[in-house]
């Protein structure tokens, strides 16, 4: 069970003033905040085994590499994958989906597809978009419901045995909507495409098993599941994995160089080039060890709860529009609306001075928010050391924020 006021000792960070206000971090979808326990661990290896990993035998080169892989191995559980070979260090999500869409440049044809949805973030259009210009193929959009849901009957449409590649966000950044996921891969699957899963909103918050999932990428990063900036997975089929071409070369991901030419290491080191990070590797290790220790179903349950509280208070708010669906089962901890005719902007620098962080503009959606036709969306985020009365402080920030810009405080 979750004892968000107890969790909260271990997050520094949360424990301050801001304008003269308690802080409630709501922002949560951008960025997670860090436990004593992940940043202990990084000072730790700077302090004690800072080395390079792989290259040396010397004491603290074997610490190094030992804590490195080590991690690869806790990641490698954490989201079920059957070998490390098939879990690969990025930066983030964003370094992930951009090789499996080079990966995608390697193998498309002219006129072949490929199938993402409206309501992606920017880190799973536009690479997509570089690929079907650089080879010709369909670049074709999934649209979403009358519940804000991502559509499932136009994605049977859309998806051809032309298609190629699918590339879904297991969880929005804006709507809140969790995808069914599982069910789009057996969609693809059966028309012989791959399925690449974007799931940096979704590994955080909910229990990730690939295999069951059967999507053939899947991506995630550190720093929006209690990790370190800079680092993140990328999880792909081995057989995909050795198709692909290294997307960059030097050290580290070779076997021999020759004058003229060069061989690569085995998975996973033929992806991961030069010194990598380290640090944040290790990292993110210690998250892992975090989570677990709290659980990942207890995390989702207590997210739930929280969203179960917070919604009706909001929509209780005249003129406050929630987006996404109503059906709290269906969603994550992320809550976007927009309040009367005011820029979400000034939304929320007044709920700033409140002391309540949440987001502002387009979340790197700008498709989605174009169809819906909305200059921009506020947005509230939960995480599992966010509190019900966190929830009652935004609550009541959106209220004072609506008073005052309609002249009634």
């Amino acid at each position: 069970m979750i004892d968000a006021k107890k969790i909260r000792k271990d997050f520094p960070i949360l424990d301050q003033i801001v304008n003269d206000e308690h802080l409630v971090y709501l922002d949560n979808a951008a960025t997670t905040q860090k436990p004593t326990a992940v940043l202990d661990t990084i000072r730790y290896y700077y302090e004690h085994d800072n080395a390079n990993v792989h290259r040396g035998v010397h004491t603290l080169a074997e610490r190094a590499t030992h804590d490195y892989e080590g991690s690869r191995e806790k990641l490698r559980k954490f989201i079920n994958a059957s070998s490390t070979k098939e879990v690969l260090f990025t930066r983030g999500t964003t370094t992930g989906l951009n090789w499996v869409a080079k990966y995608a440049e390697q193998i498309l044809k002219e006129g072949e597809e490929i199938v993402i949805s409206i309501m992606e973030h920017h880190s799973n259009i536009i690479p997509w978009q570089q690929a079907a210009a650089k080879t010709g193929a369909v670049l074709k959009f999934v649209y979403l419901n009358e519940n804000q849901e991502l559509d499932m009957q136009g994605l049977k449409q859309a998806i051809t045995d032309k298609t190629r590649f699918v590339s879904i966000t297991h969880a929005s950044n804006v709507l809140g909507v969790v995808n069914r996921v599982k069910e789009i891969a057996e969609i693809a699957h059966e028309h012989g495409a791959i399925m690449v899963v974007d799931g940096a909103q979704s590994t955080p918050h909910m229990k990730i098993d690939v295999q069951d999932l059967n999507c053939d990428f899947f991506t995630l990063s550190g720093h929006k599941m209690v990790g370190p900036t800079g680092i993140g997975v990328l999880y792909g089929k081995e057989k995909y994995l050795n198709d692909m071409n290294p997307i960059e070369f030097g050290g580290e991901m070779i076997d021999f160089v020759y004058e003229q030419s060069a061989t690569w290491k085995e998975l996973p080191w033929k992806f991961e080039a030069g010194t990598p990070n380290i640090a944040g590797a290790i990292g993110l290790g210690a998250a892992v060890d975090y989570l677990e220790e709290l659980g990942m179903d207890e995390i989702h349950a207590y997210e739930t709860e929280l969203v179960n509280y917070v919604m009706p208070k909001l929509k209780e708010i005249e003129g406050l529009v929630i987006y996404g669906p109503d059906d709290v089962s269906k969603r994550s901890g992320v809550i976007s609306f927009n309040l009367d005719n005011l820029h979400p902007h000034d939304v929320a620098t007044a709920m700033d001075m409140e002391g309540v962080a949440v987001r502002a503009g387009h979340h790197c959606a700008q498709p989605l928010i174009e169809y819906l036709d909305v200059p921009a969306t506020a947005r509230a985020s939960f995480y599992f050391y966010n509190t019900k009365e966190d929830c009652d402080k935004l609550v009541d920030a959106l209220i004072k924020t609506k008073e005052f810009f309609n002249g009634t405080l």
